[in-house]
C-alpha cells in the first residue's frame, strides 16, 4: 500500500494501529517515569539516579536531547505539589484584615531560600561538564552507597541530641547558605538533591522536619531555573508526541508527589532517616552487580 509516495509493508489501517500502539507505549513509559520522579524527588534516594536507571530498562523511544530535557522538566510537576500543599506558607501576602498585609516570616523564609540558591546558580556553569563525565551507572551506584552510609552514620551520631534550629525562622542566613553548598553536591547523579540538603541541614543543626521543609522550598527556584535552562537549550519546537509524553510525565509526577510529601512528613515525625540509608546501600550494590558483573556492556547514554 502506498502512502505519501511510500510503499508500506502492510495496509494503512494496520499501520495506524501500530503507530497508535507505539504511542500508548510511550505514554505508559512517561507515566512510569512520572511515578518514579514523584516518589524519589522528595525521598532522599536520588530521583535523577532512579530515572536514569529506569531508562536503562524502560527507555523512551525519543531523542537523547529530549530525554535529557524530560528528566529535568518533569520535576516541575513535583514542584507544583509543593506549591499546592504549602501555599499558605509560601504566599507572602495576607488577605485577612486582622493580620498584617505582608507576612514578614514568609519574606524572611524566601530571603533565606534565595541565599541558599546562590551556590547552585554559580555551580550551574559546570552542569554540562557533569552531564558528560558523571552520568554513568558506576558513579550513580557509588553515590547511592556513600550517602546511604552517611545517613546511617549521622543518625547514629546525632541520636538523642536536641537540634538547635526547630523552625525555619530560627535558622540564620549563614546556615541557609551552608545548606545551599550541600545542595551543589547533588550535581553528581545518585547523590539526591533532597538527600544532600537534608543531610547538610541536619549536620548544621536543623531538626528533621525543618530540614525536609526547607528542602521542599529550596527546590522551587532551583528546579524552575534548571527546567527553564533545559527548555531553552532544547528549543520550543516539540512534536505532538513529545508534548504528550512531557505532560503525562509532569501530571503523574504531581499526583504522586502529593502523596510522597505527605508520607515523608508523617514518617519523619516518628522515625529517622536510617531506612533510606539502608535502601540506598542495597540499591547501589544491586546497580554495581548488574552493570559491572551481569551486564558490563551497558552504559548510560
Amino acid at each position: 500500500m502506498e502512502i505519501f509516495g511510500r510503499e508500506l509493508p502492510y495496509p494503512h489501517e494496520a499501520f495506524q494501529k501500530e503507530v497508535h500502539r507505539m504511542e500508548w507505549l510511550e505514554w505508559l513509559k512517561a507515566a512510569v517515569l512520572g511515578i518514579v520522579e514523584g516518589i524519589t524527588e522528595w525521598l532522599p534516594i536520588s530521583s535523577t539516579g532512579h530515572m536514569i536507571l529506569v531508562d536503562q530498562f524502560l527507555s523512551l523511544n525519543q531523542s537523547d536531547s529530549f530525554k535529557e530535557m524530560f528528566f529535568v522538566v518533569i520535576q516541575l510537576g513535583a514542584i507544583l505539589a509543593v506549591v499546592v500543599l504549602y501555599w499558605g506558607r509560601l504566599w507572602p501576602f495576607s488577605t485577612n484584615r486582622r493580620e498584617h498585609y505582608i507576612k514578614k516570616d514568609v519574606w524572611s523564609m524566601w530571603f533565606k531560600v534565595l541565599v541558599a540558591v546562590i551556590p547552585a546558580v554559580i555551580a550551574s556553569v559546570f552542569d554540562d561538564w557533569f552531564n558528560d563525565h558523571f552520568y554513568t551507572p558506576t558513579v550513580i551506584a557509588v553515590a547511592l552507597i556513600v550517602y546511604g552510609v552517611l545517613f546511617i552514620w549521622m543518625e547514629n551520631a546525632y541520636k538523642g541530641r536536641r537540634f538547635r534550629y526547630r523552625s525555619i525562622s530560627d535558622m540564620t542566613y549563614g546556615v541557609a547558605f551552608g545548606i545551599g553548598l550541600f545542595q551543589v553536591l547533588a550535581m553528581i547523579p545518585g547523590t539526591s538533591r533532597s538527600g544532600a540538603t537534608i543531610l547538610g541541614a541536619m549536620l548544621l543543626g536543623t531538626s528533621r522536619t525543618v530540614a525536609a521543609e526547607f528542602t521542599f522550598f529550596l527546590a522551587i527556584p532551583v528546579m524552575f531555573g534548571a527546567s527553564l535552562l533545559k527548555l531553552v537549550k532544547f528549543g520550543l519546537t516539540f512534536t505532538s508526541l513529545e508534548i504528550q509524553v512531557l505532560v503525562i510525565g509532569m501530571v503523574t509526577a504531581f499526583l504522586v508527589s502529593m502523596l510522597a510529601i505527605k508520607f515523608l512528613m508523617g514518617y519523619i515525625k516518628k522515625h529517622d532517616f536510617k531506612v533510606f540509608g539502608y535502601y540506598r546501600i542495597i540499591l547501589g550494590a544491586l546497580v554495581l552487580l548488574y552493570f559491572l558483573v551481569l551486564n558490563p556492556g551497558a552504559a548510560v547514554s
